[in-house]
Formats: C-alpha cells, structure tokens, sequence
C-alpha cells in the first residue's frame, strides 16, 4: 500500500509566484502522535478483583425468564380442545360412579356375606397370585434385561412372549389356559390321568389366571429397573469373589428394589381386578371362584345398588394404588 502524498504551496519572495512541493509522508511518520496504550488504575483492578471473587446470588434480569417463557410454542386450541374431551372421557364415567353411588346404603350392601366372601377371595387370590408372579417374574426380568447381547430375532420372540397378554383379550387367554390345563387339555388330561388332578373351576384355576394376566406389568417393571441400574456394583461384587447368588441378592436386588415394589403394586391390582380369564377358566362358584369383578356383573342384574357398591370399592382400591406409586411406573418421570 503506497504512503499518502502531502501537496503544499507557498509563494516565492522573488519572483511572487506561487510554487507546489509534493513529500510523501510515511504512515509512521514521528510527527504522528502515536497513541499509548491505557494502563488500567488501582480502582478497576480491584473492581475486577472483587467482581472475580463473589460467590453471592447473582440476580438475573426479568426479561430473561420472560424471554425463555415466550420461546416455549403455544399449544394450539384445537389441541386443548382434544386434550379436553379425552380428559372428559376419562374422568366421567368415574365422576357418575361417585355421584350415583349409594353412601347411605354402603355400609349395608358391603356387609352382605356373598359380598365379603367375594371380596377375600379376590384379596387372597390376588396377594398368592402376586407372590407367584415375584418368584417367577424377577427372574425372567433378569434374563430379558441381560438379553441385549442375544441376536435380534431370539430377543425379539422373547419380548413378545412375555408382552402377548397384555394385548391379548382376557376371554382367550381363559380360553387358552383351558385348552391346556383343562381335563382334556395338553398337561390337564394327563395330570388328571396320572394323580387326578383337576384343576379348572377351582380357587387353584383363579390364581393361575390371574399370574398369567397379571405378570407381564411386574416383569417389564422390573426389566426397566434393572436395565436403568448401574452394572459396575455387580462387577465389583464379582470381582471380589462374590458368586453369582449373592450378587444378585446383595447387589442386585436391592439397586432394583423401587421397581419390584411397583411392579408388585401393579401385579397385584390386575389381579384383584381380573374378569375374563378367571370366569373362563375358573367359573363362577360363591366361595370358590367368585371373584369382586364377576360379583359385581352378576349384581349387576340382581340388585343394581349392589353392583355400584362393588364397583366403587375396586375404583377407590386402583385409586389409592396409583397414588401410593407416585409415578413410579412410568419410566422417565419422578415424583
């Protein structure tokens, strides 16, 4: 870059004519004053200090909380409008089993001895059932959360067979469950054959459909519990000379315990509440499998006010469950 060209003029004293010089002038020319750079004073490095050093609440404007809350989108109002009637949909029908429920005539109606033989039943069915359910279900948890290493098409079968009952109708599954353990049945008939055996239309029938239809809900509970847990502890355990057993009752266990609890919890409210597989399976005898739900259907054409009372009591137990879970079941979500 070339340097800029200074022009000046003067007159002559002789001859009084006016004469041009042309200099070129550096950019560093010395008669540029250069300028110093500004060495900061005591008072802004001890500002500086005193800033660099507070560990007190720094306050933040408003217009940033403000600014992040605008940057959230806004739902639109036909989605508060569908948000809506699904809730309605949901909560009504509860909402009129309250209302229409017969309060002064409760104590009455649940004190009728069909209704408390039907109701320890459904209680003892379902604590047995569950218990079942954690001593053949936290296994099988174990092996399909250690399933990630199999290949793609045995890890597949596996979960599939493990989650058809929940898809499954509760009819076919009674169905399926007399095919097989009825008195001509693939295991029935030979166990009737050999020990006479006879397991369908018994309180043995109701337990067994009521793992079948309830065990998957504690099995993926505690699949995701153990696949959330935190695998270095086991190593550890084994790497000090810990065996197998008393990794997975010392460490295993416990790091899944929350998770067996609620799916515990689960599994125990699908049974008390089980319908179709048991009235399959098991039939309907007072006392013997004449479970709450099949109760409340045959008082439903009896005595109405009875069926309500009956209802009510399973609504407020599933109600009570969810509270106590506090969200538990949910994967990804805390209380």
């Amino acid at each position: 870059m070339s340097s800029p060209r200074v022009t000046r003029w003067r007159a002559s004293p002789s001859t009084g004519r006016t004469t041009s010089s042309t200099s070129t002038r550096s950019r560093c020319s010395p008669t540029r004053p250069i300028p110093t750079p500004r060495t900061p004073s005591s008072t802004s490095c001890s500002r500086t200090r005193r800033a660099a050093s507070w560990t007190g609440p720094v306050s933040v404007p408003r217009s940033a909380g403000r600014r992040s809350d605008r940057s959230t989108p806004r739902l639109s109002p036909l989605v508060w409008i569908a948000a809506g009637v699904a809730l309605a949909l949901l909560v009504l029908p509860l909402a009129a089993l309250a209302v229409r429920a017969p309060w002064a005539q409760l104590p009455e109606l649940l004190g009728r001895s069909e209704v408390v033989s039907a109701l320890t039943l459904s209680l003892g069915t379902a604590l047995l059932s569950t218990l079942i359910a954690l001593a053949l279900g936290v296994p099988l948890a174990l092996v399909l959360a250690r399933s990630a290493a199999w290949p793609v098409v045995p890890r597949r079968v596996l979960r599939a067979l493990v989650t058809v009952p929940l898809v499954l109708p509760p009819v076919v599954g009674g169905v399926a469950l007399l095919l097989l353990l009825g008195r001509r049945g693939l295991l029935g008939g030979p166990l009737e054959d050999a020990w006479g055996v006879t397991i369908p239309f018994t309180t043995t029938a109701v337990v067994i459909a009521q793992v079948f239809v309830a065990m998957p809900f504690l099995v993926l509970a505690v699949e995701g519990a153990i696949r959330a847990s935190d695998r270095r502890f086991e190593q550890v355990a084994a790497t000090l000379g810990a065996s197998r057993a008393t990794v997975f009752r010392r460490v295993t266990l416990p790091l899944v315990a929350p998770g067996v609890s609620a799916g515990a919890v689960l599994c125990f409210t699908r049974a008390l509440g089980e319908f179709g597989a048991t009235v399959t399976f098991a039939g309907s005898f007072p006392g013997v499998t004449q479970t709450l739900p099949i109760a409340t259907y045959l008082e439903l054409q009896r005595d109405p006010q009875a069926a309500i009372a009956l209802s009510l009591v399973l609504m407020v137990v599933s109600v009570v469950v969810l509270v106590a879970l506090r969200d538990r079941w949910v994967p990804g979500t805390t209380a």
